[in-house]
Protein backbone atom coordinates (compact mmCIF):
# COMPACT_ATOMS: atom_id res chain seq x y z
CA UNK A 1 0.00 0.00 0.00
CA UNK A 2 1.35 3.75 -0.76
CA UNK A 3 1.59 5.70 2.28
CA UNK A 4 0.51 9.47 2.23
CA UNK A 5 -0.25 10.55 -1.34
CA UNK A 6 1.28 14.23 -1.73
CA UNK A 7 -1.38 16.05 -4.08
CA UNK A 8 -3.08 19.17 -2.98
CA UNK A 9 -5.02 19.88 -5.69
CA UNK A 10 -6.97 16.76 -7.10
CA UNK A 11 -9.59 16.37 -10.00
CA UNK A 12 -11.76 13.04 -9.02
CA UNK A 13 -13.27 11.54 -11.53
CA UNK A 14 -16.77 9.72 -11.42
CA UNK A 15 -18.48 7.87 -13.58
CA UNK A 16 -22.87 8.17 -14.07
CA UNK A 17 -23.42 5.01 -13.33
CA UNK A 18 -21.13 5.44 -9.71
CA UNK A 19 -24.16 8.03 -8.44
CA UNK A 20 -26.66 5.33 -9.71
CA UNK A 21 -26.03 3.11 -5.85
CA UNK A 22 -28.33 0.06 -6.13
CA UNK A 23 -31.13 1.75 -8.30
CA UNK A 24 -31.24 0.52 -11.59
CA UNK A 25 -30.66 4.35 -13.53
CA UNK A 26 -30.82 7.84 -12.46
CA UNK A 27 -29.40 9.18 -9.17
CA UNK A 28 -29.76 7.35 -5.81
CA UNK A 29 -29.89 10.05 -2.99
CA UNK A 30 -27.94 8.73 -0.50
CA UNK A 31 -25.20 7.88 -2.99
CA UNK A 32 -25.24 11.42 -4.48
CA UNK A 33 -25.11 12.53 -0.26
CA UNK A 34 -22.07 10.22 0.52
CA UNK A 35 -20.01 11.37 -2.17
CA UNK A 36 -20.90 15.12 -1.57
CA UNK A 37 -19.64 14.04 2.31
CA UNK A 38 -16.73 12.57 1.54
CA UNK A 39 -15.75 15.58 -1.12
CA UNK A 40 -16.62 18.13 2.24
CA UNK A 41 -13.87 15.95 4.59
CA UNK A 42 -11.24 16.26 1.87
CA UNK A 43 -11.87 20.24 1.65
CA UNK A 44 -12.01 20.57 5.31
CA UNK A 45 -8.47 18.74 5.60
CA UNK A 46 -6.85 21.62 3.20
CA UNK A 47 -7.03 20.33 -0.07
CA UNK A 48 -8.26 21.89 -3.14
CA UNK A 49 -10.92 19.65 -5.30
CA UNK A 50 -12.73 19.71 -8.91
CA UNK A 51 -14.55 17.04 -10.51
CA UNK A 52 -15.72 15.49 -13.68
CA UNK A 53 -18.94 13.27 -13.58
CA UNK A 54 -20.18 10.98 -16.23
CA UNK A 55 -23.68 11.02 -17.70
CA UNK A 56 -23.43 6.69 -18.78
CA UNK A 57 -26.60 6.54 -15.47
CA UNK A 58 -28.86 8.65 -17.68
CA UNK A 59 -27.81 8.78 -21.13
CA UNK A 60 -24.76 7.23 -22.82
CA UNK A 61 -23.65 8.13 -26.15
CA UNK A 62 -21.59 5.57 -27.83
CA UNK A 63 -23.96 2.82 -27.07
CA UNK A 64 -26.79 4.29 -28.52
CA UNK A 65 -25.09 5.45 -31.85
CA UNK A 66 -24.24 2.05 -32.13
CA UNK A 67 -27.78 1.52 -32.40
CA UNK A 68 -28.76 4.08 -35.31
CA UNK A 69 -28.50 7.31 -33.37
CA UNK A 70 -25.80 9.56 -35.30
CA UNK A 71 -22.85 9.84 -33.14
CA UNK A 72 -22.65 13.00 -32.94
CA UNK A 73 -26.42 14.02 -31.62
CA UNK A 74 -26.11 10.96 -29.20
CA UNK A 75 -22.55 12.48 -27.53
CA UNK A 76 -24.26 15.99 -27.27
CA UNK A 77 -27.10 14.62 -25.61
CA UNK A 78 -24.77 12.61 -23.31
CA UNK A 79 -22.89 15.78 -22.53
CA UNK A 80 -26.53 16.98 -21.35
CA UNK A 81 -26.51 14.31 -19.43
CA UNK A 82 -23.48 15.04 -17.31
CA UNK A 83 -24.76 18.51 -16.72
CA UNK A 84 -27.96 17.00 -15.05
CA UNK A 85 -25.93 14.45 -12.41
CA UNK A 86 -23.16 18.15 -12.37
CA UNK A 87 -26.14 20.13 -10.79
CA UNK A 88 -27.33 17.00 -8.92
CA UNK A 89 -23.92 16.76 -6.73
CA UNK A 90 -23.96 20.79 -6.47
CA UNK A 91 -27.04 20.71 -5.00
CA UNK A 92 -25.93 17.89 -2.55
CA UNK A 93 -22.49 19.78 -1.75
CA UNK A 94 -24.05 22.91 -0.80
CA UNK A 95 -26.61 21.37 0.79
CA UNK A 96 -23.79 20.37 3.44
CA UNK A 97 -22.02 23.62 3.11
CA UNK A 98 -19.45 23.17 0.74
CA UNK A 99 -19.39 26.39 -1.98
CA UNK A 100 -19.58 24.95 -5.52
CA UNK A 101 -19.39 25.69 -9.07
CA UNK A 102 -20.60 24.28 -12.23
CA UNK A 103 -18.63 25.37 -15.37
CA UNK A 104 -19.74 23.91 -18.25
CA UNK A 105 -18.26 23.33 -21.40
CA UNK A 106 -21.59 24.27 -23.44
CA UNK A 107 -22.62 27.53 -22.89
CA UNK A 108 -25.74 27.36 -20.88
CA UNK A 109 -26.24 30.85 -18.84
CA UNK A 110 -29.35 30.15 -17.16
CA UNK A 111 -28.33 26.68 -15.31
CA UNK A 112 -24.29 27.75 -14.88
CA UNK A 113 -20.67 28.99 -15.44
CA UNK A 114 -19.52 28.81 -18.95
CA UNK A 115 -16.14 26.84 -18.46
CA UNK A 116 -12.97 29.57 -17.98
CA UNK A 117 -10.15 28.63 -16.67
CA UNK A 118 -8.73 31.25 -14.98
CA UNK A 119 -12.30 31.61 -12.80
CA UNK A 120 -12.15 27.22 -11.80
CA UNK A 121 -8.53 28.05 -10.57
CA UNK A 122 -9.65 31.28 -8.67
CA UNK A 123 -12.40 29.21 -7.30
CA UNK A 124 -10.69 26.64 -6.28
CA UNK A 125 -8.00 28.80 -4.32
CA UNK A 126 -11.13 30.37 -2.72
CA UNK A 127 -11.69 27.01 -1.08
CA UNK A 128 -14.91 26.07 -3.59
CA UNK A 129 -15.39 22.52 -5.62
CA UNK A 130 -15.56 23.06 -8.94
CA UNK A 131 -17.83 20.42 -11.36
CA UNK A 132 -16.61 20.42 -14.91
CA UNK A 133 -19.85 19.41 -16.83
CA UNK A 134 -20.27 18.64 -21.06
CA UNK A 135 -17.67 17.10 -20.91
CA UNK A 136 -14.72 18.56 -23.65
CA UNK A 137 -17.98 19.92 -25.55
CA UNK A 138 -16.87 18.29 -28.42
CA UNK A 139 -18.62 15.24 -29.93
CA UNK A 140 -16.09 11.58 -30.22
CA UNK A 141 -14.05 12.43 -26.30
CA UNK A 142 -15.23 10.74 -23.24
CA UNK A 143 -15.78 12.06 -20.20
CA UNK A 144 -12.21 10.39 -19.39
CA UNK A 145 -10.31 12.45 -21.72
CA UNK A 146 -12.55 15.19 -20.61
CA UNK A 147 -11.03 14.71 -16.93
CA UNK A 148 -7.26 14.35 -17.90
CA UNK A 149 -7.77 17.29 -20.08
CA UNK A 150 -9.14 19.68 -17.22
CA UNK A 151 -6.78 18.46 -14.60
CA UNK A 152 -4.11 18.88 -16.86
CA UNK A 153 -4.99 22.33 -17.33
CA UNK A 154 -6.38 23.36 -13.78
CA UNK A 155 -2.28 22.47 -12.80
CA UNK A 156 -3.49 19.29 -10.69
CA UNK A 157 -1.05 16.78 -8.98
CA UNK A 158 -3.08 13.71 -9.69
CA UNK A 159 -6.53 12.48 -11.05
CA UNK A 160 -8.45 10.52 -9.19
CA UNK A 161 -10.42 7.74 -10.92
CA UNK A 162 -13.43 6.89 -8.64
CA UNK A 163 -14.38 2.80 -9.84
CA UNK A 164 -16.40 0.16 -8.89
CA UNK A 165 -13.61 -1.85 -7.88
CA UNK A 166 -10.56 -1.29 -5.85
CA UNK A 167 -7.89 -0.34 -8.36
CA UNK A 168 -6.67 -1.97 -11.57
CA UNK A 169 -6.98 -5.59 -12.55
CA UNK A 170 -5.38 -7.46 -15.17
CA UNK A 171 -9.12 -8.98 -15.98
CA UNK A 172 -12.71 -7.96 -15.04
CA UNK A 173 -12.38 -9.01 -11.13
CA UNK A 174 -16.26 -9.26 -11.37
CA UNK A 175 -16.39 -11.53 -14.18
CA UNK A 176 -12.86 -13.79 -13.09
CA UNK A 177 -12.56 -14.61 -9.33
CA UNK A 178 -8.77 -14.47 -10.20
CA UNK A 179 -8.39 -11.81 -11.51
CA UNK A 180 -4.91 -9.89 -10.16
CA UNK A 181 -4.88 -6.55 -8.92
CA UNK A 182 -2.22 -4.05 -9.32
CA UNK A 183 -0.64 -1.94 -6.36
CA UNK A 184 1.16 0.57 -9.33
CA UNK A 185 1.17 0.54 -12.87
CA UNK A 186 2.99 2.55 -15.97
CA UNK A 187 1.27 4.38 -18.66
CA UNK A 188 2.97 2.43 -21.06
CA UNK A 189 1.51 -0.95 -19.75
CA UNK A 190 -2.19 0.48 -19.04
CA UNK A 191 -1.60 0.92 -22.73
CA UNK A 192 0.11 -2.07 -24.20
CA UNK A 193 -2.10 -4.45 -21.92
CA UNK A 194 -5.08 -2.49 -22.72
CA UNK A 195 -6.28 -2.77 -19.52
CA UNK A 196 -9.48 -0.10 -19.86
CA UNK A 197 -9.23 2.10 -16.71
CA UNK A 198 -9.95 4.48 -18.67
CA UNK A 199 -9.69 5.31 -22.66
CA UNK A 200 -6.03 5.95 -24.44
CA UNK A 201 -6.25 9.53 -25.07
CA UNK A 202 -7.23 9.63 -21.37
CA UNK A 203 -3.96 8.05 -20.15
CA UNK A 204 -2.23 9.29 -23.13
CA UNK A 205 -2.69 13.08 -22.10
CA UNK A 206 -1.62 11.77 -18.73
CA UNK A 207 1.27 10.05 -19.67
CA UNK A 208 2.48 13.06 -22.02
CA UNK A 209 2.21 15.61 -18.78
CA UNK A 210 3.10 13.78 -15.70
CA UNK A 211 -0.45 13.49 -13.96
CA UNK A 212 -0.35 10.29 -12.01
CA UNK A 213 -3.96 8.96 -12.07
CA UNK A 214 -5.29 6.89 -8.91
CA UNK A 215 -7.88 4.45 -9.20
CA UNK A 216 -10.06 3.35 -5.90
CA UNK A 217 -13.18 2.22 -5.23
CA UNK A 218 -15.75 4.91 -4.94
CA UNK A 219 -18.40 2.96 -2.57
CA UNK A 220 -15.91 2.28 0.16
CA UNK A 221 -16.49 4.88 3.19
CA UNK A 222 -15.02 8.11 2.97
CA UNK A 223 -13.07 6.34 -0.18
CA UNK A 224 -11.98 9.75 -1.29
CA UNK A 225 -10.29 10.96 1.71
CA UNK A 226 -8.49 7.43 2.50
CA UNK A 227 -7.31 7.36 -0.83
CA UNK A 228 -5.51 10.40 -0.48
CA UNK A 229 -4.34 9.78 3.30
CA UNK A 230 -2.71 6.62 1.83
CA UNK A 231 -5.09 4.31 2.91
CA UNK A 232 -7.52 1.74 2.00
CA UNK A 233 -6.89 -0.15 -1.10
CA UNK A 234 -5.99 1.47 -4.53
CA UNK A 235 -3.91 1.60 -7.86
CA UNK A 236 -1.99 4.36 -8.60
CA UNK A 237 -0.52 5.45 -12.10
CA UNK A 238 2.46 6.68 -12.79
CA UNK A 239 5.83 6.54 -15.32
CA UNK A 240 7.60 4.41 -13.09
CA UNK A 241 6.36 1.62 -11.46
CA UNK A 242 8.52 1.64 -8.42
Amino acid sequence: MVQGLPYKRVLVKVSGEGLMGPSEYGLHGETVAKLASDIKAVIAGGRQVCLVIGGGNIFRGVSTAAKGMDRTSADYMGMLATIINALAVQSALENQGVPTRVQSAISMAQVCEPYIRRRAMRHMEKGRVVIFAAGTGNPFFTTDTAAALRAVEMNCDALLKATQVDGVYNVDPKKDKNATRYDRLTFDKVISDDLKVMDTAAIALARENGLPIVVFNMHEDNAVERCLDGKGTFTVITDAAA
